[in-house]
């Protein structure tokens, strides 16, 4: 069995557990739960951000460096894990990038608060459509040339998902909906602004994706790119990890709530979340394309853990725009 098969079905679950474990850990009266959750995996991310610093030393000492790990399998897995080739201007250069994502983010774990799992996160993983129509009309990355009728129809699709996911549940009447959600273990009061947590995550989170195309595309003076993948995933866990010292010393000094009892699953969440971007590196890495298509379809997963978890049950008509959207999503990876 390809390894990489299993490392794109590792990343699947891994961001789907992180969805479900943020979700678990977040109850609707704590205004202070999106900071705990930013706390968390900053502060995971800060650790594997350390850890890549000290295992590039060790690698960069071995006989040809990364190179010699690269280029076999293990290797790559192996690099992805523990190597980076960071320098403190890769984070002043992919700052602006890094800031639209752990926004988005941010917007995303508010949302846990007033919106099902099984909404938000398909919502939150079409971003890449949008991303894509940038690109697209802005002729950034290889968007023109990857354009085909089976991406326009994917795009079509995730459309048509996310504006019909919105008109039912907004157009949903309240006393059927509290019905629906009688056995659940969150009940939701029907608002707009619910919905449009997930929506400003989705449009941030490709104006990050957008910006990540941009800055890879820039050459620097050797006429390779000014940051490598490495880098910019580095510069990514250190700017979540500033964002968890500001976190920290917002809710433990001006809230003076708690951070660390009670909120478990946070730290679960977070750690998924890491994990699943080392496994998800590893496979950018390979050669196995079809891992972009698996990881994709993560949110397909946290749908599933809604229902089973947290008992959330969609009316048909939800689950039709969701399955519309989800198809695009895979069409697309």
């Amino acid at each position: 069995m390809n390894i990489f098969f299993i490392l794109s079905v590792l990343a699947l679950l891994c961001w789907s557990g992180s969805d479900i474990f943020s979700k678990v850990g977040t109850r609707n009266n704590d205004k202070n739960s999106h900071w705990k959750v930013v706390f968390a995996v900053g502060l995971i991310m800060g650790l594997h951000f350390a850890i890549t610093l000290i295992g590039a030393q060790v690698i960069n000492g071995m006989p040809d460096g990364v190179g010699a790990l690269e280029a076999t399998n293990g290797g790559k897995i192996l690099a992805s894990l523990f190597y980076t080739d960071f320098v403190f201007m890769d984070f002043v250069r992919y700052l602006p990038v890094a800031a639209l994502y752990i926004l988005a983010m941010v917007f995303g774990y508010i949302g846990l608060r007033y919106i099902e799992l099984s909404i938000s996160s398909p919502i939150c993983n079409c971003s890449g459509a949008l991303a894509f129509i940038l690109c697209l009309i802005f002729g950034i990355g290889s968007a023109r040339e990857d354009l085909s009728a089976t991406v326009i129809i994917a795009v079509v699709l995730i459309t048509v998902g996310i504006v019909a996911l919105g008109f039912v549940e907004n157009m949903e009447d309240e006393e059927v909906k509290k019905a629906r959600q009688e056995k659940a273990n969150r009940k939701y009061a029907k608002s707009l602004l619910a919905f449009l947590l997930p929506i400003a995550y989705l449009i941030i989170d490709a104006l990050g994706t957008f910006g990540d195309e941009m800055i890879f595309a820039i050459e620097g003076p050797t006429g390779e790119g000014i940051i490598t993948d490495y880098a910019a995933n580095s510069a990514f866990e250190l700017t979540f990890f500033l964002v968890a010292v500001f976190a920290f010393i917002w809710i433990k000094f001006v809230k003076k709530d708690t951070l660390f009892s009670g909120n478990k699953h946070f730290y679960l969440g977070a750690t998924c979340e890491t994990i699943g971007q080392v496994f998800y590196m590893a496979v950018m890495f390979s050669d196995f394309e079809v891992g972009m298509v698996i990881i994709s379809a993560y949110c397909a997963l946290s749908v599933l853990w809604g229902r089973v978890f947290l008992r959330e049950k969609l009316s048909w008509k939800h689950y039709a725009a969701i399955a519309t959207a989800f198809v695009g999503i895979v069409m697309l990876g």
